[in-house]
């Protein structure tokens, strides 16, 4: 038998070994997705780490609200406030708080930013033979494996003790930005022709200014403006409660005590799937694809007529998707994508593409009412964008390739997974995360070989 034939037909029994009917879910009541049936997710476990705020509830019924994020108790408005006000970049001080719960004073923050800086370079041998040997076109995929790469160099990597997940997680996070920069370059000089630059990280740089300066180089450059918007990025996107689907990932292997370099490498083939990471690239698409096909930019009947064929699947990539808009968890406002507006409109301005960044905000305006009458509802939707809706547009002001969205989001969340790793196995209450399945399939006899039939 031929390959040709036989792999259809054994998918075709495969695909039919797998059909569970919807109506299971709620006859077993199994919270599929550990989602309740009003969306709401399952409470799985506790955490002093991060809260994500959406809706509440009253009367068993869910009430949306504006959205809040408040890492360790502190509103996500009030950090970034706080050092803008100042005048400086505020990742390391958002590592320093979700690691420790605290804030740091000015010497507390000068040696633990002075401490990750001297981090951040890797071995010679290791970039050659992970990064540059070894050909790779996603960087997100080199991510994974340097990771994995790291154990080897760790001289105790298995030990499990407060101090050495300390030391461990600061080495991750200080390198991430070097091997996602040397993991770009690679893949440009590789499968884009362009030339290999591979440059030492720079330990007086903060970590957005070290990110620029490992991509573009001090020719190129970068303006204040563009390092500012990297940094708020970074903190925006370094935690987002132990719910989302890497941290998550990242605390159920963490709860087996494998080592970290293993449970870092799952969060990222987490973040690397479609349905969780890289949203912000398919908003950026849509919005190239809404701007080639609507004439006027400010005619909003015209961008109205089209969000409504991209609804319909007659648009765009005929999903049925208006890319950016709603979230699992925020109703009426996520409040990454109001602090994340605001400097995005001062970029649009610095490099001359205002009238880009007023379409966006048109979608963002117009897109409840779409939904109401896409849907025939008396009333609009309760929907908002998310932080993604205009993230990739200010990568795109940045002049960063798209394969380095996601990877981004890895820079700056590996924080918060590693303070999710610590927290799980230091708490006292901690336990092997292990969750039933209701098995449906039935009981069925052994056949003898003789009396089977063909698939």
């Amino acid at each position: 038998m031929t390959n040709d034939k036989f792999f259809p037909r054994l998918e075709d029994s495969v695909r039919e070994s797998c059909q569970i009917e919807n109506s299971l879910f709620e006859k077993f009541d199994v919270k599929r997705g550990l989602r309740n049936t009003d969306g709401t997710g399952v409470l799985v476990g506790l955490t002093n780490i991060c809260d994500v705020v959406g809706y509440k509830k009253e009367d068993g019924k869910v009430i949306a609200i504006p959205g809040k994020l408040l890492y360790r108790g502190i509103e996500i408005e009030d950090i970034t406030a706080g050092f803008q006000k100042e005048g400086r970049h505020g990742f390391d001080e958002t590592v320093y708080l979700l690691l420790t719960g605290n804030l740091p004073t000015s010497e507390e923050l000068k040696d633990f930013s002075a401490h990750l800086a001297s981090l951040r370079s890797l071995p010679d041998d290791f970039v050659k033979d992970m990064i540059l040997s070894m050909k790779g076109r996603d960087v997100l995929n080199v991510l994974a494996r340097s990771v994995l790469g790291l154990y080897t160099l760790d001289q105790r990597p298995d030990d499990i003790s407060l101090p050495n997940m300390i030391r461990q997680s600061l080495n991750l996070i200080a390198k991430f930005p070097t091997i996602v920069a040397y993991s770009y370059q690679a893949l440009r000089h590789l499968y884009k022709g362009k030339t290999l630059s591979i440059r030492h990280p720079q330990p007086k740089l903060t970590v957005a200014e070290n990110f620029l300066y490992l991509i573009k180089g001090e020719k190129k450059g970068y303006s204040k403006l563009e390092s500012d918007l990297l940094d708020l990025l970074l903190v925006l996107h370094a935690e987002h409660g132990g719910g989302n689907n890497s941290t998550f990932t990242m605390r159920v292997t963490s709860s087996s005590e494998t080592d970290i370099y293993s449970s870092v490498t799952a969060a990222i083939g987490s973040l690397k799937g479609p349905l969780h990471g890289g949203a912000n690239v398919r908003v950026l698409e849509m919005m190239e694809n809404i701007k080639s096909h609507v004439k006027d930019w400010k005619n909003e009947a015209e961008v109205e007529a089209y969000l409504l064929k991209i609804l319909n699947k007659k648009a765009n990539d005929h999903s049925g998707k208006i890319y950016g808009i709603g979230h699992a968890v925020y109703t009426i406002s996520d409040p990454r994508a109001g602090l994340l507006k605001a400097k995005a409109r001062e970029l649009a301005i610095e490099k001359g593409r205002l009238d880009e960044f007023e379409l966006y905000e048109m979608v963002e305006r117009i897109t409840p009412e779409v939904f109401r009458v896409f849907k025939g509802e008396k009333t609009a939707k309760v929907v908002c964008i998310n932080v993604d809706f205009y993230s990739g547009f200010v990568y795109s002001c940045l002049e960063i390739s798209k394969e380095l969205y996601t990877p981004l989001f890895a820079i700056a969340r590996v924080a918060g997974w590693c303070a999710h790793r610590i927290e799980e196995l230091t708490f006292s209450a901690k336990r092997l995360i292990r969750p039933a399945f209701k098995y449906v399939y039935g009981q069925h006899e052994y056949i003898p070989m003789s009396d089977r039939r063909k698939f």
